[in-house]
């Protein structure tokens, strides 16, 4: 059995969960509100890690006031294996500070970069990709996980891949030609019809050596304040200098600021994953099952007449939500909030805590 003791997952755990407010808010982001069950998004990302990474080949990045809400929430963690960074600053920072510290301490580490609010199904082949993505890792590819697609998205981004299969140790998997953002519906159906477009999972495996020299080349302003952190993980000074060297950096994605450039870029078909981004209201019509009526309803007190292929959210358990005739509709009822779209337009839930964000209405983010 092959051990994997240079192994490491890092998950990135700062995001905000703009699409899911008025659920996700600041003091309570999307990973670790429960919408099923009892357990929360970051619980479960940390749960299907059990067998192959221990706890203390876990690290999570997130923000300073979210650390002690994420460690309560899973204790065997250790408090040091959490990064902080003062202020979200884009993914490409997230993944240069975790590639930085893990090589300072762990030179020939590989690194699995993961989130804290996927949702996936299948744990064994979860598992069985991550150690295919380690072993094409070691020959100094940047591997990535895309998904199989199942209907033309607009709100996932998308890898085109070379049609020739790759056996790499025996493994399939295809060249990367290109990373492309999320695109109008038109576009998205004609990535699905070619039949060489994977969505983006966000996933991705490589050695730390090998990232840090892709943002040496790609991104050398940030990789020069990577430098600077990593002397100040030599010289014991982190905590002191991190904050000033961070608001030097220029907020980027990981995506675009190192993988829609870098050459040796493979990608890893994800078939059978159960695989789902809880990005917005509407994605969780793949996730939690809906009654004879379609209707996805989360919260005991609601009264429905005539509603169907709706989502009903209620977090007042003695607030009455009564729906009428509705149809393909999404109502949300949150403290200080009530949320009601359509659902084609979940995605543009984001643009409200913009608003609310520009005209300083903190209270309700």
């Amino acid at each position: 059995m092959k051990e994997y003791n240079n192994f490491y997952a890092v998950i990135m755990a700062g995001g905000g969960g703009t699409r899911l407010w008025p659920l996700s808010r600041k003091k309570t982001p999307k990973q670790v509100v429960k919408f099923t069950g009892e357990t929360t998004l970051f619980q479960m990302s940390i749960d299907r890690l059990k067998g192959l990474f221990p706890y203390d080949h876990i690290l999570v990045v997130t923000v300073a006031e979210q650390v002690a809400l994420l460690s309560e929430l899973v204790p065997e963690i250790p408090i040091s294996n959490y990064l902080t960074e003062p202020f979200p600053k884009g993914t490409a920072s997230v993944v240069g500070y975790a590639a930085t510290y893990l090589n300072y301490h762990f030179p020939n580490s590989i690194m699995a970069v993961l989130t804290a609010d996927h949702f996936i199904q299948n744990i064994n082949e979860f598992h069985t990709l991550l150690k295919n993505g380690y072993a094409i890792a070691e020959k100094d590819y940047l591997v990535t996980l895309g998904i199989k697609p199942t209907y033309p998205s607009t709100g996932f981004g998308y890898i085109q891949h070379d049609q020739t299969v790759n056996k790499i140790d025996g493994i399939r998997a295809f060249r990367v030609k290109k990373f492309k953002e999320k695109p109008r519906m038109e576009i998205a159906k004609s990535m699905i019809e070619s039949g060489d477009h994977l969505w983006n999972s966000g996933m991705f495996i490589w050695k730390t050596s090998v990232i840090l020299n892709e943002f040496q080349h790609q991104m050398s302003e940030l990789f020069t304040i990577l430098e600077q952190l990593n002397k100040a993980l030599l010289n014991g000074t982190l905590r002191k200098i991190i904050n000033d060297v961070w608001a030097k950096i220029n907020p980027e994605t990981i995506d675009y600021g190192i993988m829609e450039n870098a050459k040796n870029v493979i990608v890893i078909p994800a078939i059978d994953l159960g695989w789902n981004d809880v990005g917005s209201w509407e994605s969780l019509f793949d996730v939690i099952l809906s009654d004879e009526n379609n209707n996805i309803v989360i919260g005991q007190n609601h009264f429905n007449l005539e509603t169907k292929n709706s989502l009903v959210y209620s977090q007042t358990p003695d607030k009455l939500v009564a729906t009428i005739g509705l149809e393909n509709i999404i109502v949300v009822e949150v403290g200080n909030t009530i949320l009601v779209c359509s659902r084609e337009k979940a995605q543009e839930v984001k643009t409200i805590v913009k608003y609310l964000n520009d005209h300083g209405m903190a209270d309700y983010l």
